[in-house]
């Protein structure tokens, strides 16, 4: 019988783990779990959310939240982050935007995204000159980097919908970050093509004739959906941008801190054995490579891919 407060074993995926990257450089990614991924070509990095402070489910339930501007001062030596030109959010939740006006603050990069992001920035006292709204369709250059923002929509059950109007200064409620706009972010690179979906929903047709190596595929919520969402999911991310390779995100735990291995949510808020039992026959179906990432693992998201057929 399942233990209403268990969750999944990750040893089912320990086959599907992304490899350690390989010495001779190209472009690098290092995962910092839920949808925060730190992308660097040796010349110029692009950081999206950089959520690291991940408060405890109490503190997100019943208190107040704050950055823990140490937290994000550790993950940049710790990633040995010398120059960052961009952080970018995916929406403007707290488990995407908390920490990305330090991180902004802390290496000078711009904090790029909706309106809302642009007052989570404010309320911490990020400069305007640091701050950049985009809109949909967007392309942003950082280096050899460029980043086209895509509206998107939140996985189903937002819990915080709606906009911030004004800075948010912390400390806060968790619903004080809302949503704001949610976006699907491509990012183009000599090495290849990044497709940064962090959320669990698609908008049909937004990605049609929008190609992409690599998607950086977000689960989160997609165990407790109906088996024909996943499907139409895959479908719209996946095969409309022709991806050949898979990278799970937003599928761990977000209120354990990352000093402790990474672990699947509880299944009273998902089921990621589920959502692996429906979507690993499509990927082998469609002959797409699978990858978990580990959490500050250094990985090559574009290596080795095979020619399409």
């Amino acid at each position: 019988m399942r233990m209403p407060f268990g969750r999944p074993s990750l040893r089912p995926c320990v086959p599907y783990r992304q490899p350690v990257a390989p010495e001779h450089g190209g472009l690098v990614a290092h995962f910092l779990g839920t949808s925060s991924v730190l992308l660097s070509d040796g010349e110029t990095s692009v950081l999206s959310d950089g959520f690291v402070t991940r408060p405890g489910l109490l503190r997100v339930a019943m208190g107040k939240l704050a950055p823990d501007r140490s937290l994000v001062r550790s993950a940049i030596a710790r990633l040995r982050v010398e120059e960052l030109a961009a952080v970018v959010c995916a929406h403007s939740h707290y488990d995407h935007a908390l920490d990305a006006p330090v991180w902004a603050l802390e290496t000078g990069a711009e904090l790029v995204g909706s309106p809302s992001t642009a007052n989570i920035g404010r309320g911490l006292g990020v400069p305007e000159s640091s701050l950049r709204v985009v809109a949909d369709g967007a392309t942003v250059s950082y280096g050899r980097f460029d980043l086209t923002f895509l509206d998107s929509v939140h996985s189903p059950g937002d819990h915080y919908p709606g906009t911030v109007d004004e800075p948010l200064v912390p400390p806060a409620r968790a619903g004080a970050w809302k949503t704001g706009t949610a976006y699907s972010v491509l990012i183009a690179h000599p090495a290849g093509r990044i497709l940064l979906h962090a959320s669990a929903n698609f908008r049909p047709g937004a990605l049609q004739g929008r190609l992409a190596d690599v998607v950086y595929l977000g689960v989160g919520s997609l165990g407790r959906q109906r088996p024909g969402f996943l499907d139409a999911y895959w479908d719209e991310v996946v095969i409309t941008t022709g991806a050949r390779r898979v990278v799970l995100v937003h599928w761990d735990d977000f209120f354990v801190g990352l000093h402790r291995p990474l672990r699947p949510m509880p299944y009273f808020l998902d089921n990621l054995d589920a959502t692996m039992s429906r979507l690993l026959p499509l990927a082998r179906r469609d002959g797409v490579d699978v990858v978990m990432p580990v959490a500050w693992q250094a990985s090559a998201p574009l290596a080795d891919l095979a020619d399409p057929a």
